[in-house]
C-alpha cells in the first residue's frame, strides 16, 4: 500500500506541534508543512515580552531547532501561501501555482489582528503585533521612539506597554473597559493589573476609546472618544484577533 501524504497548512505553533505529534505517533508517510511566513514555526508569547525588549535571542522563540524538520523528514515550505483547497480532488494550490495532493489535510491557519476602524488608521507608525516580522519592526521602534500610545489593555497591549516602559518610553494605554481584564479575570484581579501599570508609570485612559489618529502622513497623536489628545511617536493596536477562515470558506467547508 502506498504511503499517505499529510498536508498541514499553517506553519506556526499549532502546525509545528501537529507535525511533531504525527511523527511521534508513528506516521511514516509524506508530511508537508506549509507556511506563508519566512520563518519556521515559532512561539508568539516572547514577541510581546523578552524578545521584543531585546533580552532573548531569536532562536529561543522557535518551536524546534533548525535541523529538526529535515531530521524527521518533514517537508517544511516557508514563504508559501496556500490560495485554494479542492476537497473533492484532495489538492491544495499555492500562490506559485503548484498543486499538492493530500490524503489528509489539517488547517492550522490561526488568526490575524483585528484592525481598528477609525479615521487615520492607515497612517504610518501604527503597528499591530502578530508575526516575527511585526515584532522586529516594533523592536526597532522601541529603541528610537520616545512615546507610544497603546490601544487595548488586553494581553498584547498590556505586555507591549510593560515592555515599552522597561525600555524607558512614555506610555499611554487606552481601553474602553473601566477595569482591564474585568470581562476575563474579574474586577479584583483586573484592578490589580491596572494598579501595577499605573505604579510603573503607564498613563491609563480607561473607559475611553480612539476617535481618530492624526498626523501628516505619519501618526503624531490620537484623539479619544472622551476628548483627550494623546501625543505619540508611534502607536500599537492590540484589540483582539479574528480567525483566518477565508481559505476554509472558499473551499466550502463549514466554519
Amino acid at each position: 500500500m502506498a504511503k499517505q501524504t499529510f498536508v498541514i497548512v499553517g506553519a506556526a505553533l499549532a502546525g509545528g506541534k501537529a507535525a511533531e505529534e504525527l511523527r511521534q505517533g508513528g506516521f511514516d508517510g509524506q508530511l508537508i508543512l506549509i507556511g506563508a511566513e519566512p520563518e519556521r514555526p515559532y512561539e508568539r508569547p516572547p514577541l510581546s515580552k523578552d524578545y521584543l525588549r531585546g533580552e532573548s535571542e531569536r532562536e529561543n522563540a522557535y518551536v524546534h531547532p533548525g535541523g529538526y524538520y529535515g531530521e524527521h523528514h518533514i517537508d517544511l515550505r516557508t514563504e508559501t501561501e496556500v490560495t485554494a483547497i479542492d476537497p473533492g480532488a484532495h489538492t491544495v494550490t499555492t500562490s506559485g501555482g503548484e498543486e499538492i495532493s493530500f490524503d489528509k489535510l489539517l488547517l492550522a491557519t490561526g488568526a490575524e489582528p483585528r484592525r481598528i476602524p477609525v479615521a487615520g488608521a492607515d497612517l504610518e507608525g501604527i503597528y499591530y503585533l502578530r508575526s516575527m516580522a511585526d515584532c522586529d519592526t516594533l523592536r526597532e521602534r522601541l529603541q528610537s521612539g520616545a512615546s507610544v500610545a497603546v490601544v487595548g489593555a488586553g494581553w498584547i497591549g498590556s505586555e507591549v506597554a510593560a515592555s515599552a516602559r522597561q525600555k524607558g518610553l512614555e506610555v499611554t494605554m487606552i481601553d474602553p473597559l473601566d477595569v482591564p481584564y474585568e470581562n476575563i479575570l474579574g474586577a479584583e484581579i483586573g484592578a490589580f493589573y491596572r494598579d501595577v501599570h499605573a505604579q510603573h508609570g503607564v498613563r491609563l485612559l480607561l473607559g475611553d476609546g480612539v476617535e481618530s489618529f492624526q498626523g501628516n502622513g505619519r501618526v503624531q497623536r490620537l484623539q479619544t472618544t472622551g476628548g483627550e489628545t494623546v501625543q505619540c511617536d508611534f502607536a500599537v493596536v492590540g484589540i483582539g484577533v479574528v480567525p483566518r477562515v477565508q481559505l476554509a470558506r472558499q473551499a466550502g467547508l463549514e466554519v
